[in-house]
């Protein structure tokens, strides 16, 4: 039996993924390409006495080689062995999508067009004649429509019959084509020439007149930015607790059913607390994700990167770096995982090192805590968003800095198709989210299981026999002298904790490293809570109910944590460490991300000192300038 490679081309948005969903169902594989993070989807199918081989390539509108994107696909398309191209093409914007048609045909493959999105093209009163695309073109050419599943027989048999076919190398313009403006002017000939079009007005146009309005459009968007983010983490802290309490309840049941205490600990408190981070984010994912994916598969997300790019490109970022900035308020998991929108490599690492000046809501408690001790009731809350504005103002001014140097050269031009609208196939949607969730696991999954092992152990060893002796001794004997007093006694596992974690090696590395934040008035417990921080900044108030002896569980409204705060820590102190917790390294899960999206664990180590200097550098200027205005 036969096996024909098929490359599927097109420009962004020509439905190419509900075409490949529409041939193929569930039988879908979903990876990344060699060396880059850009997924490909790939299938095999039967199909009569053939094996047809579908390879899914990026979606790009030229074979410039501009784009990463653009580069991965030209390899592809010129490097490997393949029998045929199936072009998609958007028939209701056939003037656009013909200019890479006419590229696709300088490479001497056999070729077919697959006109998809007839049934729009119908309900638009759009007729193309086919015979004339043919000629002009000189390639085959079979109308579909992905979303309503029709002539997919008939793409597979114009597949098979091509393949069959003695091979003819179609007809090239007269013109030089390695012009871009010659195939910008040949397209608009052929596709006047074969398409008939209706002037009435469209759906689209009714609806762009609204939110491409420059008065009512960044309105509409920040309602919707407000109603996704309001739904992704109200709903999507509901699973998140269950989650976190489930591992919790399974964690204590395997401590209680394990003899030795040590290995109890490792399972409980690493493996599965491991687990249980991983999972817990899982939620948050999917609703984003979810609320992202039906916005740009509706064809408003591009709408509103045009009505950004303006503003953004002052600070040398793109229009599409919005989405995963706004995101990073909620989370920066998902909001790295955002950044794939960013065609550019320059743009998408710079966006995801800007994503980190974005308070995510793991801070929120962190700044509730301190803000609540150290400023008035009746200013505290303009106080907390004077935090969010400021970082993301630093952010924005970071990227104007780091674009001016480290990332400076030829900026991507903002060329962006604004596709009509249309609704979601809630197939593609599914699929998408279900990849999503599956990659996250598996390749973030496995990373924060290895840390959340070596913060165990770095927080549990190594063991002080003598110290433990002491403190059972103390027990021992304020049992006998007073009877029961559980208070006390708990005072006492409290004081064996904080000085167990003191002597830890996690506890040493925080004396250690004490010193060179003396300037700001740390001292070792506020360095163990930062460096607890970068596994989880939600851990950081809970590590410090341990390190001042009041216990696990711990808040930000617990009160006694607030008045020994207050009595240990100075006002310049608070705003210092305000602005450390503001800008230094991500939690585990993020930094995993981080590292997934940008290709390279040389960025993570360049986010890491890059952040930490930053947070340094802030946290000492609002030192002094708390010390020096009181």
């Amino acid at each position: 039996m036969q096996t024909i490679t098929i490359a599927l081309v097109g420009q962004p948005n020509v439905g190419k993924s509900s075409l490949i969903n529409a041939i193929a169902g569930s039988n879908l594989k979903v990876g990344n390409f060699s060396g880059v993070t850009i997924e490909k989807t790939q299938t095999t199918l039967q199909y009569k006495n053939y094996i047809l081989s579908f390879v899914d390539l990026p979606g790009i509108y030229a074979l410039n080689g501009y784009s990463m994107e653009e580069r991965i696909t030209t390899q592809f398309l010129c490097e490997n062995d393949y029998d045929l191209i199936v072009n998609v093409l958007d028939c209701t914007n056939l003037a656009r999508n013909l200019m890479l048609s006419l590229q696709l045909t300088a490479l001497s493959k056999k070729m077919l067009l697959a006109l998809n999105m007839s049934d729009e093209a119908k309900k638009e009163g759009l007729q193309i004649d086919h015979k004339t695309l043919e000629q002009k073109v000189g390639v085959d050419s079979v109308s579909v429509s992905a979303k309503n599943k029709e002539n997919i027989t008939s793409l597979l048999d114009k597949i098979i019959d091509i393949y069959k076919s003695d091979f003819h190398t179609p007809i090239q313009p007269k013109e030089n084509t390695a012009s871009a403006q010659e195939h910008i002017t040949k397209a608009h000939q052929i596709a006047t020439s074969c398409t008939i079009y209706n002037s009435q007005t469209t759906m689209t146009q009714k609806l762009d007149s609204v939110f491409l309005n420059k008065y009512c459009g960044i309105a509409f968007f920040l309602f919707f930015m407000w109603l996704l983010f309001e739904l992704t983490f109200r709903l999507g802290e509901y699973p998140k607790v269950w989650i976190e309490y489930g591992m919790g309840a399974v964690g204590e049941i395997l401590k209680e059913h394990i003899s030795s205490p040590s290995l109890a600990s490792l399972i409980s408190d690493g493996i599965i607390a491991g687990i249980g981070a991983v999972l817990s984010f899982l939620p948050h994912i999917l609703l984003l994700f979810l609320g992202i994916t039906l916005l740009e598969t509706t064809g408003y997300m591009a709408r509103v990167a045009y009505l950004l790019d303006g503003f953004l490109y002052k600070f040398g970022l793109h229009g599409k770096s919005f989405i995963p900035l706004v995101t990073g308020f909620g989370c920066s998991v998902p909001a790295y995982m955002a950044t794939r929108t960013l065609k550019n490599q320059s743009d998408k690492i710079l966006t995801l090192f800007i994503i980190n000046f974005m308070s995510c809501s793991a801070r929120l408690p962190i700044y509730t805590l301190f803000v609540g001790i150290f400023f008035p009731s009746n200013i505290a809350g303009s106080v907390l968003f004077g935090i969010y504005i400021f970082g993301a103002v630093v952010g924005l001014f970071i990227a104007k800095l780091l674009k001016l140097s480290v990332f400076k050269g030829h900026n991507e031009p903002f060329v962006m198709e604004i596709p009509k609208y249309r609704l979601p196939s809630m197939n593609l949607v599914v699929f998408s989210l279900y990849q999503k969730a599956l990659m996250y696991v598996k390749k973030a999954g496995g990373f924060i299981l290895l840390a959340s092992m070596l913060v165990w152990f770095g927080t549990n060893y190594p063991n002080n026999p003598a110290l433990l002796q002491e403190y059972e001794n103390k027990v021992s004997a304020l049992s006998q002298n007073l009877g029961p007093n559980e208070e006390k006694i708990q005072d006492l596992q409290f004081q064996l904790h904080s000085k167990l974690l003191e002597q830890s090696f996690l506890g040493r590395i925080g004396e250690w490293i004490s010193p060179v934040f003396s300037p700001m008035g740390f001292d070792w417990r506020l360095c163990v809570s930062l460096l607890n921080g970068l596994a989880a900044k939600e851990v950081v108030i809970s590590s410090m109910g341990v390190l001042y002896a009041l216990g696990e569980g711990l808040d930000e409204e617990d009160e006694n944590l607030q008045e020994v705060i207050a009595k240990n820590v100075s006002f310049p102190t608070a705003i210092a460490f305000i602005l450390f917790v503001m800008f230094y390294n991500p939690c585990l899960a993020a930094t995993a991300v981080f590292a997934k999206e940008s290709g390279s664990w040389r960025y993570v180590i360049v986010l890491f000192v890059f952040t930490s200097i930053v947070a340094y550098i802030f946290s000492f200027i609002g030192y002094k300038a708390a010390n020096w205005f009181g």
